[in-house]
């Protein structure tokens, strides 16, 4: 942990997501005491968690005042970035793990964009989903490839308009080598001006 410290990561995405589940099913650990333990020896970079917004770590849709306590729970026991995302992009799943990220006042919260291919997933609807983001006050934008199948072009032409479209809010690139494609992925999302690449 103290040398992955010192590597210069913008972040480390380490718990949240199937993590906690993990923990608890598989490993027989306390995840948040894994938690705990992480950041006693990370202390330089910040930690970062993904969290699928009203699911919040578990597989159904928890209450507003639920989604709420366990993200304050998270950053009290050392999260630093909130990734929030819904595998429909469906703005209501993001709002109530959003506004907890921000009254906390003390995490970064990124509102993550599902990236996928079909006939309603357009240039135009990413860009919509990403103003909601926006409006709902996120710290940063994340286009989240979780299958692999941005392509290049499609990349360069995605961070080339979200950045024109919201200026100073960064963006992050996040994408799976599923097909192959993430290498020559990031690199046109880096000639478009992409502020940050998940490796």
């Amino acid at each position: 942990l103290e040398s992955m410290d010192e590597v210069g990561y913008h972040a480390i995405e380490c718990w949240g997501g199937a993590t906690f589940d993990s923990c608890m099913r598989f490993l027989d650990e306390d995840p948040w005491e894994r938690l705990r333990t992480l950041k006693r020896y990370i202390k330089k970079t910040p930690l970062q968690m993904l969290f699928r917004g009203q699911n919040i770590l578990g597989y159904r849709h928890y209450a507003d005042d639920m989604v709420y306590e366990f993200v304050n729970r998270a950053v009290d026991n050392g999260i630093d970035i909130i990734r929030v995302f819904d595998a429909l992009n469906d703005s209501r799943n993001l709002e109530s793990a959003i506004k907890a990220g921000k009254d906390t006042k003390s995490v970064h919260v990124q509102g993550a964009m599902v990236y996928t291919i079909s006939p309603i997933h357009t240039l135009e609807s990413f860009t919509k989903g990403a103003v909601e983001l926006q409006e709902m006050g996120v710290d940063s934008l994340c286009i989240k490839d979780m299958s692999g199948l941005l392509g290049p072009a499609d990349a360069y032409d995605l961070v080339s308009t979200f950045k024109k479209r919201f200026g100073e809010l960064p963006i992050d690139l996040h994408s799976h080598f599923t097909c192959g494609l993430a290498s020559t992925t990031y690199w046109e999302a880096a000639k478009a001006g992409v502020d940050i690449i998940d490796t």
